[in-house]
This record gives C-alpha cells, structure tokens and sequence, in this order.
C-alpha cells in the first residue's frame, strides 16, 4: 500500500485504543477551535468546522466536548493563540514526511520535533524542502463491504470527487480540497460510513521500504502523529503487504 493510506489504517486501529482516542479527542478539539475562530460557529456555513467536527464524531468524541470546542473558538477563549505550522523532513532511506501542527508555542514545538526526526534516523529540513513532493487531497477509505464499487463511483463523481481506487478490501476517494464538503455531505446523505476521511498530502512517487527501515519510519511516524501539537503526518513511503504482515505479526 502507498505511504498515506496504509498510515492513514494504522492510525485508524490506534484510535481505538483508549489512552489514544483521548488524546485524539484533545487535537480535535484544537482543530476545532481554530476552524470557529476562523469562520464562526455555524457548521453549515463553515466547511472547515463541518470537517472537523465531522473529524472528531469519527472517534466518538462526546457532543459536550465538540460544543465546548466551538464556543473556544466563537469567543469564550481562555485566551490562547494557536498558529499553524508545516514541518517538512527526512526520515532513512530519504522519506519525505509533512507534519501539520496547531501550536500555542511555536519554541517549543520545532525542537521536540526536531529531536524526533533525528532520534529516528531522519533530520528535519527547510520550509520547502519536500512539499513538492505532495498533492493536497481530500481523501477517503471505505471499507468494500459497505457499498457497491458501481454505486459508489457514481455516488462520489456526482459530489465532485475526482477518482477512486481499490486497494484490498478498501475503496479510496480522492478530490479536491474545496469540493470535501461536498463529498462528505454526500457520503453522510447515503449513509455511508468511511473509516477516515481527511485533506491530507498525498505523495505523487513513493519510496519502496524493506523490513528494518520500515520499522523505523512507521516509528518516527507513530511519535510525530503522538505528539500533542501535531495534527496530521504525510509521508512518501510504501510498505508491502509482505513487509507489513512481517511488521504486524
């Protein structure tokens, strides 16, 4: 599988995981906040709110928490700044990984970040330095079982959405960033459950992983994705399903 979409199902097992649905409960909030400060508290008018939201109902992130969340960013902010950020790097084998950060402390964040990469191998390198490498996509996994290949390309191209693919026993959907309300409206409007749908960075060639440094990128990629001020991790790799059965079992 291509290195978005096989992180995207690991990330996917982790949340069930309790001590990690928390913590992803507290990064969704922070997107969730930053997303009604930007474009107010009404999801229907604000794409991004919807994404988020639509985000945080994905790991079961109570409704009390999400309203919380909203009223933050409407106004009752206890007064933190958060600012986005893009941290480009290297992981072995010259993986090419992006990380999305929502931070209240910039001086803080680039150096835990940084100490990652190099404790993985890896280093952290300029504003640039990789993002040429990725697409910014919204992107949705679909396990086959829930719809009909048929039923869903004419369910995804009439919403927008510009391609699907089969990989296993998944579907993925690609489109444009500004038509993913769009396709996520459509998506909930059928009725249909994705097992993640988000805007990534999908890479446009990947580089082939053996054993020993597969382990160490999903590594640097499991911390990054850890780290409390990180939002979302895109990297360039591509683990077989051989390699990966090795990793798993």
């Amino acid at each position: 599988m291509a290195g978005h979409s096989k992180w995207a199902n690991i990330k996917h097992r982790k949340s069930a995981v309790d001590a990690k649905r928390s913590k992803a409960w507290s990064k969704l909030s922070k997107a969730i906040i930053v997303a009604a400060k930007m474009g107010g508290p009404d999801p229907a008018g604000n794409a991004r709110l919807r994404t988020a939201i639509s985000d945080a109902k994905a790991v079961s992130m109570p409704k009390d928490n999400i309203q919380r969340a909203i009223k933050k960013g409407s106004g009752e902010n206890d007064g933190t700044v958060y600012e986005e950020l893009v941290y480009e790097g290297y992981g072995v084998e010259g993986v090419a990984v992006m990380c999305d950060v929502l931070t209240d402390n910039r001086n803080r964040t680039s150096p835990e970040l940084k100490k990652m990469f190099e404790n993985n191998g890896g280093n952290m390198g300029t504003t640039g330095c990789v993002s040429f490498m990725f697409d910014r996509k919204g992107l949705f996994i679909i396990d086959a079982e829930k719809i009909d290949e048929e039923k869903l390309m004419e369910l995804a191209m009439e919403s927008g959405a510009e391609d699907i693919a089969s990989s296993g026993q998944q579907f993925e959907v690609t489109c444009d960033p500004d038509v993913f309300s769009d396709v996520c409206d459509a998506f909930e409007s059928a009725q249909l459950e994705c097992v993640s749908q988000k805007v990534v960075r999908i890479p446009q060639n990947t580089v082939d992983l053996g054993l020993e440094a597969a382990k160490q990128v999903l590594k640097l990629m499991d911390e990054l994705d850890d780290h409390d001020d990180v939002q979302n991790v895109s990297a360039n790799f591509n683990i077989s399903d051989e390699v990966m059965a090795e990793i798993d079992s």
